[in-house]
């Protein structure tokens, strides 16, 4: 077997043609279009990492954001129980003064209608004495009773101040009507105490019961039964 050294040299340039053809033409482009997919792999690789990083980021935040919401919302729950117990202590306050104030009223209340009630039953009290002693003394009129007034009225004259004796009329009241000469002799005896000779004139008044009323325009002795009830009647109402 011979081999052809030509057409050996002939294929192996046209090998190393090819060769250089494919280097030049296809292996080249291929290495570089490999080389930027390659570089666009490495930056899609690392662009998908710091978004997977920032996605991370984005994560703990909104996990830190759910715990501080989670903690603001216990806060929130905290001051609202806080707020609604001290609420509730406050209303439960007030309740109780406007209780312990409606006590008061209502305790003052009953003691004006006790006290009203005590003093209506002493008005009464005291006018169903007075009626009574007003009755009794009723029939206890007569001369001698009459004289006595009389006696008490002069004493009562006698006592007042010189000044105050000299008046120029002078009215007498008494509860029956007087005889004339009764008349003349408490007039003379009124005049006789007064040291003075005034115009005495007479009037008859039931509601006196008894006893004699001396009455001028700056002058008046009240010395009857009717005026002792009628202070009796006021010490009886307004004591205690």
């Amino acid at each position: 077997m011979s081999i052809d050294w030509a057409t050996l040299g002939l294929q192996a340039l046209n090998v190393l043609i090819l060769v250089w053809l494919l280097a030049r033409f296809f292996w080249r482009p291929v290495a570089g279009m490999i080389e930027q997919r390659r570089a666009a792999a490495q930056a899609l690789l690392a662009d998908a990492g710091a978004k997977n990083e920032a996605a991370k980021a984005a994560l703990a935040e909104i996990t830190q954001t759910r715990a501080g919401f989670a903690q603001e919302r216990e806060a929130l729950l905290a001051q609202a129980q806080a707020q609604a117990a001290a609420a509730r202590a406050a209303l439960l306050a007030e309740a109780a003064q406007e209780a312990e104030a409606l006590r008061r009223e209502a305790r003052a209340a009953m003691q004006t209608e006790q006290a009203a009630a005590a003093q209506a039953w002493r008005e009464r009290a005291s006018r169903l004495a007075v009626d009574i002693a007003a009755r009794l003394a009723a029939r206890l009129q007569g001369e001698a009773v009459q004289a006595a007034f009389l006696e008490y009225l002069l004493h009562e004259i006698q006592a007042l101040p010189p000044a105050a004796r000299q008046v120029a009329a002078l009215e007498v009241a008494s509860a029956t009507e007087i005889s004339a000469a009764a008349q003349s002799e408490i007039t003379a005896r009124i005049s006789a105490a007064l040291g003075a000779a005034p115009r005495i004139t007479f009037k008859t008044e039931p509601a006196l019961i008894a006893g004699l009323e001396l009455r001028g325009p700056h002058l008046r002795i009240s010395n009857s039964w009717r005026a002792d009830l009628d202070r009796i009647e006021q010490d009886l109402t307004h004591d205690g």
